[in-house]
């Protein structure tokens, strides 16, 4: 039989011969450019990771904004109105104040209508404690500079100093908030206490 080679047995020709050697230095030159490619297509990956990962913390900021932002129109909603409202309860209040004690003995008619002015003021109030809004009668406490505002010191040795001696006008808070501020008489030249440190919300808008 022939020693001539059959379709299909032909040598396979090297890359090397096929195209001719290639050196060390070469070899070496593919290597990095190849290792250049792929660290630049790492990076890319990293950059677009960490800009995804960016987007993604920014939209979970924006909602959890979204939701606080809900939350306080939801709770502080009817702040507005209820300030608007406020001058009727202190009507309410004068209205009570001013009929003396001994007016009402012997006058069966001014004794129920100021009853009726007293129910009147206590359902008020339950209408705003509903909505989340309370009196602050802060008489015996500490003056609180959120919650009061001070019209006048009083010296009274008696009672620490800072100590609410007297409410001219009654205030209110609306959930964790100061709706408006108690209007005060603050003690002075008596003992000092500790000051603790306050940490309020700023009053309601």
């Amino acid at each position: 039989m022939s020693d001539e080679n059959k379709p299909g047995d032909e040598p396979i020709e090297d890359a090397a011969s096929e195209h001719g050697d290639v050196t060390p230095e070469q070899l070496k030159a593919m290597v990095a450019a190849l290792q250049g490619e792929i660290d630049n297509k790492t990076a890319e990956v990293a950059a677009k990771q960490d800009a995804y990962l960016r987007a993604v913390a920014e939209t979970e900021n924006v909602r959890r904004r979204l939701e606080k932002e809900k939350e306080e129109t939801a709770k502080y909603a009817i702040s507005k109105f209820a300030k608007d409202i406020l001058t009727v309860g202190d009507n309410f209040q004068r209205a009570i104040a001013a009929v003396p004690k001994d007016a009402l003995e012997g006058d069966p008619a001014l004794s129920a209508l100021l009853d009726g002015v007293v129910l009147a003021e206590r359902d008020y109030r339950s209408a705003l404690e509903r909505h989340g809004i309370v009196v602050d009668d802060p008489v015996g406490q500490p003056f609180n500079p959120h919650h009061h505002q001070a019209v006048m010191e009083q010296e009274n040795p008696d009672v620490p100093s800072g100590t609410v001696l007297q409410v001219f006008q009654v205030g209110y808070l609306i959930e964790d908030r100061c709706l408006r501020p108690a209007m005060v008489v603050v003690s002075k030249g008596g003992p000092k206490v500790a000051k603790q440190d306050v940490n309020e919300p700023p009053p309601a808008a």
